[in-house]
């Protein structure tokens, strides 16, 4: 797959199974763990609390001391839960700090970590290890917010920002569907949130296939349609081999 994704920081040789870090930026939580070229997870996941509304440069700092116990990597690979474009990001809805507007985040860790990185959406890369790689296929995640991808024939559509989008009166999607709602209205109003929600992506989209993600789809206690489908928070890691592939992504 032709990734319009800007590579930051030394690519040096290239090493025959490289290991990919594989780093998942959250509202509530920054997870890392080395990942193989098949997608298998090589380590257990590092976990951390994310420093909410604290200074981009310490995100930096923050994962540089999550990664420590993993071991020796080729390129590093993050998801992040906002908008990037070129190894940079453009919005930072739910990490409650303005200062990530135009951060150089891709350079900073690559500077940082001395390998190569590749930024993306968190959505996105959750995708990446989750689609079958046919057709049109969508994916959100449920966490602090809602996180959402659109990928055809395996190939990422340009980001859109979903989950600030209205969805029902004054309540955006992160509003009607983010973990807040969940704590708020409570678990039977927000699945009925959530059924909404997919009936809306399904005119909105017509996808094929939906895969629904994060840290809330343990809540969800409705039954899935058929082309509906739950993933492991997992693939927000193993997902970002596919950032580095040259084919197609396919499901584990």
């Amino acid at each position: 797959m032709d990734h319009p994704l800007q590579t930051s920081g030394p690519v040096g040789e290239v090493t025959p199974d490289p290991v990919t870090l594989g780093i998942d930026i959250g509202g509530s939580h920054i997870k890392a763990a080395l990942v193989a070229p098949d997608g298998a997870l090589l380590t257990n996941y590092e976990r951390v609390v994310t420093p909410l509304g604290k200074p981009p440069d310490l995100i930096v700092d923050t994962i540089s001391a999550l990664i420590a116990p993993l071991g020796d990597f080729d390129r590093v690979s993050v998801g992040f839960p906002g908008a990037t474009r070129g190894g940079t990001v453009l919005t930072a809805p739910n990490l409650g700090n303005d200062q990530w507007h135009g951060y150089k985040l891709a350079d900073r860790l690559a500077t940082r970590l001395t390998r190569p990185v590749r930024l993306a959406n968190d959505a996105t890369v959750q995708g990446l290890g989750a689609i079958a790689g046919r057709g049109l296929e969508c994916t959100i995640t449920l966490g602090t917010g809602m996180g959402f991808a659109l990928f055809t024939d395996g190939r990422p559509a340009p980001h859109l920002e979903l989950g600030q989008h209205n969805a029902h009166r004054k309540h955006t999607y992160d509003q009607y569907v983010g973990h807040e709602a969940l704590n708020r209205d409570g678990a039977r109003k927000w699945n009925k949130h959530v059924l909404r929600t997919i009936d809306a992506l399904r005119v909105l989209v017509n996808f094929d296939l939906l895969y629904i993600g994060g840290g809330n789809v343990t809540a969800i206690t409705f039954a899935l349609p058929a082309d509906v489908h739950l993933v492991s928070n997992e693939t927000g890691i193993t997902g970002g081999v596919r950032l580095w592939d040259g084919v197609s992504p396919r499901r584990a």
